[in-house]
C-alpha cells in the first residue's frame, strides 16, 4: 500500500549526495573522503535506501544488538565469507555481512560506508526489488532475515531477546466474571497520530481505556452461553529490553479517495513511564522506565520523500561539539577585557593565549598547567576542575584547537588558531560576534565547546553520507509538519553501559574484523599519500656515488640497479634546500660534501648531467621532473676516477664488426661482433687509433640502425677530425673495421663497399612478451652466420626487458598478414632459419623446439574458420597417438 514511500523526492534535501542531482563521482582512483569531526561514518545512498541506512544506524547505535548478540557470533558459528563460494561450506552470509559493515561503520577511516554487499546478502539487487516493500515493513522484513540466517546457531533467538513483547486482549463477561483472554506477540508498536496530542495519549487509549458491549452491541459469552454485557481491554504483559514504535503518519482519505501525511502536532517524551499501561504493576518502578535514542524522520509528502535519522550516542562514539553563541560571546569578551579576565574569562582563552605565546610549537600538558599557575595565580584544579573536568581530559575534548603530539605527552595550538590569536591580541581589532542562528559546524576559527552533561546524552543526525551533532531540544521539530518523526526506539534505562565500552568503538569486535579493518586503514592511509602524492609529489630516484665505479665510459653499480637506487617522494613545491636536507636525512652516514647532479641512464651506463644550484629555489622553477634520476657524489670524482658530465661527453655504445678470417675469393660470411663506448666527442683519429691500431678502414652503415641498412660507407681522411657526434653516431649504430688485407673489398675513390653487402643488415625484433609494449620494437645488426639466441638477448637488453626472461621465450618469424610463424631453434644461424634480412621476429613467451622436436598446429573441432588454432611442440620420434 504505501510501497513508494520508498521514493526519494530530493527536492527537499540541500546539498545531498544521493540520487537525482548527484555530483560526478570522483575516480575510481581516489580514495573515499575520511571522516569528519565527528568521527562517526554515513552510509552511502545506493538511490532508495535511506529508510534502510536509518534504520541499520539505528541497529549499530543498540550496543546490546551490536556487541553482546551480533558480535557474539563467531566463525565457528557463521561460518566466513571466504567460503562463500565453497558448494559444502554452511556460510551465513547475512549476519557475516552485517557484522562487516557494522565492523566498518565503527573503525574503517573513511565519510561513508556502502550497503551494497549487505543488500545483496538479502537479494535486493536492485532498487525495484528494495521499493516493492511496505515501508513500515522494513523492520519487520530484516528481523525475519536476520532471524532466518541464524537458525541453529546461538544468536537464533537474539531479534526476540532484545524486541519481543506480549500484549493480552481480555474481554470480561459483566454477569459470570468469566474472562476470556488472547496473546499477541510483537516486534513493534503502531499507534496512532490523527485526532491524538501524543504518544502518552495514544498508548492510555490502547491499553488503558476499555471498550464496552452493550445495549445492541451485546457479547457472547462462552461458560454463560448467551449474550452479556462485557468490557474489552488490552495491556502489555511482556516488556522487551527495547521497545520499537510506528507513528501511523500515513492515512486515507476516503472521501476524496487519496492519500495524505497526518502533519499536525505529535508530541513523545525523552523518558516515559510504561507502568499505567502494563498489566502487572507491582514492580518497582526502574522496571517500566524508558528511555528515547532513536528517531527515524521523514521529510516529505505520503508520495514521496526522504528518511534520516536522530540518534543518542549512548556510548559516546562520537565527538559531539557545537558552536553556540554563548561560547563565542564569552570568548570575546574574555579577550577583549583582559583587566577583568579573572573575573569572566573562560578557560579557552587562557590556554590560547598561554600557548600563542610559546616559542616552540608543543609543550608538555604538565608544564602548561604550571604557566598556567605562574601567569594567572591559581590552579586549574582549584578555578576550572569542577565545572569543566581535568586539564587534559579538557584539552582532549577541542581537537579542533589543541592538536596533541603523537605519544599525547604535549600539545599546542593548531596552526590556523594560532595565527588569529597573535593578530587579534596584536591589533586589538576584534571582528564583531556572528548573528544569531549563525550555527557553524566544524569550524575551526571559532571556539568550540564539548556538551558538558551526563554520559551518553549525546544527538547526531545522521542524514546518508552526513553525520552533525544536534542538541536534544531539536527533537522537538520533529513532532510536527512535513519533516516529522516516524519511528521512535525506547531503550530501558536500566541498561547500563560497562565503563570499558565508552569512547571504545573496537569493543567487543571480534579478533579477524579487527584485523581486517586495521588492514583496510592501512591501504585507505597508503592510497590516500598516494593520491596526496600524485598531486603534489615527485619521486626521485637518488644514486649514490659509494656504490657506483666509473669504467667503460659510463658509472656502473657495484651491485644491481635496484639495490643501488633509494627512493625518495617529496613535494615540487619545496626547494632545492629542503630535498638536500630530505636527501641528508635519508643518508645519515653521509660525510663530506654534498653535490646532486641530475643522472640519465644511457645504453653504456649511468652518465651525469647539469649540477643541481640555489638552494632558495623550488623543485618545479628549476624544473625537476616526476621520476627524475639523482646522482649523490662530491661533485669531482667515483672511486677515485675524475667523471667528465654534460651533453658534450655523453658516452655511445657502438656495435663494431670485423671479419673474422680471410677467404681468398669468398664472401666474406664469417665476422664477429662486440660492443664499444666512446664519449660522443671522440675524435674519429682516436676511435680509428683504439679499434684499428695496425691500420685499416673504418665504414658505417649511411642508413642508420632505423632504416632498411643496405649502404656501408668509408669514413675517409679528411673525417678524422669530426667527431663521434658530429658524423652522427649514435647508440646502437654499427662500423665495420678492415684490416689492409680486406681492403680490396672496397672501393675506396668512390667510399662504397663493393662486396659482401648483403651479409650485413639487420632484423626487426617486435616484442610480444607484455601487451602494454606489443608496438615497440628494435632492430637487431646481423650477418648470416649470427645465431638466433644472440639475436634473441640483443633483443631484450634493447628493449629493456628482464634478462630473466631469456630462459622462457624464443623468437618466431611474423608472415605478412601478422600470423606468428614456427618458433626457430636457438642454435640456428639466420642462414639455416632461412630468414631473410629485413625480417620481422616476434619475441614471444615459450620455450623454442629443440633440432629434434617439431612445432604443429591444430584446431578441436571440425568448423576450421570458428575453432581457435592451437600449438604443440613433440618430439619428431613420437607417436601420432602420443
Amino acid at each position: 500500500m504505501f510501497g513508494d514511500l520508498f521514493e526519494e523526492d530530493f527536492s527537499f534535501i540541500s546539498n545531498n549526495h544521493c540520487g537525482k542531482g548527484k555530483k560526478s563521482k570522483p575516480r575510481d582512483s581516489e580514495p573515499p573522503a575520511p571522516r569528519d569531526f565527528t568521527n562517526l561514518s554515513g552510509i552511502k545512498n545506493q538511490g532508495g535506501t535511506c529508510y534502510l541506512n536509518s534504520l541499520l544506524q539505528t541497529l549499530l547505535f543498540t550496543p546490546e544488538f551490536r556487541g553482546n548478540a551480533l558480535f557474539s557470533l563467531g566463525p565457528e558459528e557463521l561460518g566466513t565469507l571466504d567460503d562463500s563460494s565453497k558448494p559444502d561450506a554452511k556460510v551465513r552470509i547475512i549476519p557475516l555481512q552485517l557484522q562487516r559493515l557494522f565492523a566498518q561503520l565503527l573503525l574503517l577511516d573513511q565519510q561513508a560506508a556502502s550497503t551494497t554487499d549487505l543488500t545483496e546478502s538479502f537479494g535486493w539487487n536492485s532498487n525495484e526489488e528494495m521499493r516493492q516493500h511496505d515501508v513500515q515493513e522494513l523492520n519487520r522484513i530484516l528481523f525475519s532475515a536476520l532471524e532466518t540466517s541464524l537458525v541453529g546457531t546461538s544468536g537464533h533467538d537474539l531479534i526476540n531477546r532484545l524486541y519481543h513483547g506480549i500484549v493480552v486482549n481480555q474481554i470480561v463477561c459483566k454477569e459470570c466474571k468469566n474472562i476470556s483472554e488472547r496473546q499477541e506477540d510483537f516486534l513493534d508498536l503502531t499507534v496512532a497520530v490523527k485526532g491524538v496530542a501524543g504518544l502518552e495519549e495514544a498508548l492510555w487509549n490502547m491499553y488503558v481505556e476499555e471498550e464496552y458491549f452493550e445495549n445492541e452491541n451485546l457479547y457472547r459469552c462462552g461458560a454463560c452461553d448467551k449474550l452479556v454485557e462485557a468490557s474489552k481491554s488490552a495491556k502489555l504483559r511482556k516488556l522487551p529490553p527495547f521497545l520499537t514504535i510506528s507513528l501511523l503518519r500515513f492515512n486515507f482519505d476516503f472521501e476524496k479517495c487519496e492519500r495524505y501525511k497526518e502533519t499536525s502536532c505529535y508530541t513523545f517524551p525523552i523518558q516515559i513511564n510504561l507502568r499505567p499501561f502494563c498489566e502487572q504493576t507491582e514492580m518497582d518502578d526502574s522496571e517500566y522506565m524508558y528511555e528515547l535514542f532513536s528517531v527515524i524522520i521523514h521529510k516529505g509528502g505520503c508520495y514521496g520523500g526522504h528518511y534520516h535519522v536522530y540518534i543518542r550516542d549512548v556510548d559516546e562514539l562520537g565527538n559531539w561539539q557545537l558552536q553556540e553563541e554563548e561560547d563565542r560571546l564569552i570568548e570575546d569578551k574574555a579577550l577583549r577585557d583582559t583587566e577583568n579576565a579573572k573575573e569572566v574569562e573562560n578557560p579557552l582563552a587562557v590556554l590560547k593565549g598561554i600557548l600563542s605565546e610559546e616559542e616552540s610549537k608543543q609543550i608538555p600538558v604538565d608544564q602548561l598547567g604550571q604557566k598556567l599557575l605562574e601567569k594567572k595565580g591559581v590552579s586549574w584544579n582549584k578555578k576550572y576542575r569542577k565545572q569543566y573536568g581535568a586539564l587534559r581530559k579538557y584539552l582532549q575534548n577541542h581537537p579542533q584547537t589543541f592538536q596533541f603530539s603523537p605519544d599525547e605527552n604535549k600539545v599546542g595550538l593548531k596552526e590556523k588558531h594560532k595565527l588569529l590569536f597573535k593578530s587579534a591580541s596584536q591589533e586589538q581589532d576584534f571582528q564583531r560576534p556572528p548573528q544569531k542562528n549563525d550555527v557553524h559546524w566544524n569550524s575551526e576559527k571559532k571556539p568550540t565547546r564539548l556538551r558538558d552533561s551526563s554520559a551518553g546524552c549525546h544527538w547526531f543526525d545522521l542524514n546518508d553520507s552526513k553525520v552533525q551533532p544536534i542538541k536534544e531540544k531539536d527533537i522537538e521539530k520533529q513532532f510536527q509538519g512535513k519533516e516529522s518523526a516516524y519511528m521512535l526506539f525506547y531503550r530501558k534505562s536500566q541498561l547500563k553501559r560497562p565503563p570499558e565500552a565508552r569512547g571504545n568503538p573496537r569493543y567487543q569486535i571480534p579478533e579477524h574484523l579487527l584485523n581486517e579493518m586495521n588492514a583496510a586503514n592501512t591501504e585507505l592511509q597508503k592510497k590516500r599519500a598516494e593520491c596526496d602524492s600524485a598531486n603534489h609529489g615527485i619521486d626521485l630516484r637518488l644514486h649514490l656515488s659509494s656504490c657506483y665505479k666509473f669504467h667503460n665510459g659510463a658509472l656502473h653499480p657495484s651491485l644491481t640497479w635496484k639495490e643501488n637506487v633509494v627512493d625518495l617522494t617529496i613535494d615540487r613545491r619545496k626547494t632545492l634546500g629542503d630535498l638536500r636536507q630530505s636527501v641528508f636525512q635519508k643518508l645519515e652516514s653521509w660525510e663530506g660534501d654534498m653535490i646532486l647532479s641530475i643522472a640519465k641512464p644511457l645504453p653504456a651506463g649511468l652518465h651525469l648531467y647539469q649540477i643541481l644550484d640555489g638552494d632558495e629555489l623550488t623543485l618545479d622553477g628549476i624544473g625537476l621532473a616526476d621520476g627524475a634520476d639523482i646522482f649523490v657524489w662530491n661533485g669531482k670524482e667515483v672511486g677515485g676516477t675524475k667523471v667528465m658530465t654534460g651533453p658534450d661527453h655523453e658516452p655511445v655504445v657502438i656495435n663494431v664488426l670485423r671479419l673474422a678470417e680471410y677467404n681468398e675469393g669468398g664472401k666474406g660470411q664469417h665476422f664477429t661482433e662486440s660492443q664499444h663506448v666512446f664519449s660522443c666527442s671522440t675524435k674519429l683519429s682516436d676511435l680509428r687509433r683504439a679499434l684499428a691500431p695496425s691500420g685499416g678502414i673504418i665504414l658505417k652503415n649511411g642508413s642508420g640502425p632505423d632504416k632498411e641498412a643496405k649502404n656501408w660507407e668509408v669514413f675517409l681522411e679528411g673525417d678524422m677530425k669530426e667527431t663521434v657526434k658530429s658524423v652522427g653516431l649514435t647508440d646502437g649504430c654499427s662500423v665495420l673495421i678492415l684490416d689492409s688485407h680486406d681492403q680490396s673489398f672496397v672501393n675506396v675513390s668512390s667510399g662504397n663497399l663493393t662486396a659482401f653487402t648483403y651479409d650485413i643488415s639487420w632484423l626487426q625484433v617486435k616484442n610480444f612478451c607484455r601487451t602494454e609494449d606489443e608496438e615497440k620494437h628494435v632492430k637487431i645488426t646481423a650477418t648470416i652466420e649470427t645465431v638466433m639466441s644472440d639475436i634473441k638477448m640483443k633483443a631484450i637488453r634493447e628493449l629493456q626487458l628482464e634478462e630473466e626472461l631469456a630462459n622462457d621465450s624464443c623468437l618466431r618469424p611474423v608472415s605478412g598478414n601478422g600470423k606468428l610463424l614456427s618458433p626457430v631453434p636457438e642454435d640456428y644461424t639466420v642462414k639455416e632459419a632461412e630468414l631473410k634480412m629485413g625480417s620481422l621476429l616476434g619475441l614471444c613467451h615459450g620455450k623454442a623446439p629443440t633440432s629434434t622436436q617439431l612445432f604443429l598446429y591444430f584446431i578441436v573441432g571440425s568448423d576450421q574458420n570458428t575453432s581457435p588454432e592451437m600449438e604443440i611442440v613433440v618430439e619428431e620420434t613420437a607417436s601420432v597417438k602420443e
